[in-house]
Order: structure tokens, then C-alpha cells, then sequence
């Protein structure tokens, strides 16, 4: 049974449905220690007090607010919670919006939101009120000392919270982004083409952590004494001498799937969200609420 990182409930008008939140995330990352290299010993972090230059237990360390210099003021757990209010253990929607509207820049690391003990019953009605909805909600709670930004929406039957960034924790693209420049129409209708020729369903499964791979077969030859070398880069053909001579070639290179598919879509792609929609819903397609435009109108394209 997973552990749940924290308790509360979401909220919005006079409906509160007590939650239980659970990571989602499951990171396979290839950890490293750092070690001391003569004796095989890890290299840790202690906590120091830079004043005695002697390590602090963690009974001893407070959280301190400098009110002025050298000057603090104490807060313990209950102080924080004080300062959240009701909000401390409360999820609360502020607004519902089109998932479509919500620029994925702001999304920072996702949760699963299960039902409380008890409170399978208004969780199972936001669910279906969501999903026939087809929105997400827009929702504010307080953690790790910090007023948080989240979204909340539906996936498998459940609530997943989407962590987000604010507005003033993205950064400008001023100074980055790139002058305008003109784009001749017959690149454009190659790129176009070459785009078409990649395009296919969403398959996570098959996207694989190749350099994980990779990294655990060298930590495995190292450990049988075997030496590793980088291998030498394959020579690269001569490059195209143009833009148009690149997309040409990348076009050849790949199979060709025809541009009456994307003419089909695109037909479908300039209808509106609701009637999309009730044509999904004629054609029987399921899980409908969930799909964006785009794949509401790649959906149909293969009903």
C-alpha cells in the first residue's frame, strides 16, 4: 500500500472531499555516492554550526526569521500552520478552466489525490463531474512553508495534482527569443511534410531511458575489471548544402504516409471543442472528456 505524503481535503463552494496525497512520480535515476578515494569512505553532510564549527543534532536547530541583523525571531510547526489558516490541510479550487488553456511551462511535479477513508462518495462525484465537465480546476494550498499553485484534473479515475509554478517564477524570454525571419513557402510545405511523415499516436511505453541502459552495462563492466572507452562517433555524411536540400533529404529518408491524413485532421481540428466533442460522442469514443482538440480530432480521423 503506497504511504501517503500528505492529508486534507479539496475544496470549492460548500463541497469538501477529504483526500489522501500520494507521489506519482517514480524517478529511476543512476544515483552516485561521492567517496573518499583512498578508503572507499562516503563523503556526508553534516550540519555545522558555523560559529563553534562543531556539528548540531537536529533537537537543536529551529527555524529562525532575521528581522534584523544578527536578530531572529523563532517558528515552530504550529506557528506555520497558524499562518496558513484553514488553508493548511485544504486544497481549494478557485477557478475551472480548459486543459487546453494551461501552458504545460507551468506545471513543476504530479501527485495522485486518492479518497479518505470514508470519502469515496463526493470523490467519486467530482470525478465524474470533472470528466463530464471535460475541465481542470485552477486550485491554491499551503506546503512545505510555501503558499503552492496547482491544477487539478482527472486521469484513470482518479485526481491528480499538477504542482505549478506562478507567473513570476517564469522566466522572461527577452534577450532569447529570436528575431523574426522569413519562411519561404516551399520549406514550409517540406517541413510540413516531413512533420506529417513523423507523426503517430502518444505511446509512452516506447520511449525508453536508452543512456540509463547504457550507464548501468558500463557500471557492470567496470565491476568485472573490464576497461571502458568512449566509442569514436560514426563519420557523418557530407551535410546538404541548404535548408531546402536538408528537409529534402530528411523528407526522402522517411517513409512516406501521405498528407490526406493531416488534410482530414486539420478539416476536424477547425471545428469547435463541443461539437468535436459530440461527434466523439456519436462514434461511441470513449474517455472522450480527457482529450484535448487535437486528439478528440485524431480520434475521430480514426473512428
Amino acid at each position: 500500500m503506497p504511504r501517503a505524503i500528505w492529508t486534507g481535503s479539496i475544496s470549492f463552494g460548500l463541497v469538501n472531499v477529504p483526500v489522501r496525497m500520494y507521489s506519482a512520480i517514480d524517478e529511476r535515476d543512476v544515483r552516485f555516492h561521492l567517496l573518499h578515494e583512498k578508503d572507499d569512505s562516503r563523503i556526508g553532510y553534516d550540519k555545522v554550526c558555523k560559529k563553534e564549527g562543531k556539528p548540531v543534532p537536529d533537537d537543536e536547530i529551529v527555524k529562525g526569521y532575521e528581522v534584523s541583523e544578527g536578530k531572529y525571531v523563532y517558528l515552530t510547526d504550529e506557528d506555520l500552520e497558524a499562518a496558513a489558516g484553514e488553508s493548511y490541510r485544504s486544497i481549494d479550487i478557485q477557478d475551472f478552466v480548459d486543459a487546453d488553456e494551461v501552458d504545460p511551462i507551468y506545471f513543476e511535479r504530479t501527485s495522485y489525490l486518492g479518497p479518505a477513508e470514508g470519502a469515496e462518495k463526493p470523490y467519486a462525484l467530482l470525478v465524474r463531474a470533472m470528466e463530464e465537465s471535460g475541465l481542470v480546476g485552477i486550485v491554491t494550498y499551503v506546503m512545505r512553508d510555501k503558499q503552492q499553485l496547482g491544477c487539478v484534473r482527472v486521469r484513470d479515475g482518479m485526481i491528480v495534482l499538477e504542482k505549478m509554478f506562478f507567473a513570476d517564477e517564469i522566466r522572461p524570454t527577452k534577450g532569447i527569443r529570436p528575431r523574426k525571419a522569413t519562411v519561404p513557402k516551399q520549406e514550409l510545405a517540406m517541413a510540413l511534410d516531413l512533420i506529417d511523415r513523423f507523426r503517430g499516436p502518444f505511446e509512452p511505453e516506447k520511449y525508453e531511458d536508452t543512456y540509463r541502459e547504457a550507464l548501468l552495462e558500463v557500471i557492470d563492466r567496470k565491476r568485472r575489471g573490464e576497461d571502458v572507452h568512449a566509442e569514436a562517433e560514426p563519420e557523418r555524411g557530407e551535410e546538404p548544402a541548404d535548408l531546402l536540400e536538408a528537409l529534402r533529404e530528411s523528407v526522402e529518408a522517411h517513409g512516406r504516409r501521405g498528407r490526406a491524413s493531416r488534410r482530414r485532421n486539420g478539416s476536424l481540428g477547425d471545428l469547435s471543442r463541443d461539437e468535436l466533442e459530440r461527434r466523439a460522442r456519436k462514434a461511441g469514443i470513449r474517455g472522450r472528456s480527457k482529450m484535448s482538440k487535437r486528439q478528440l480530432a485524431t480520434a475521430l480521423e480514426r473512428a
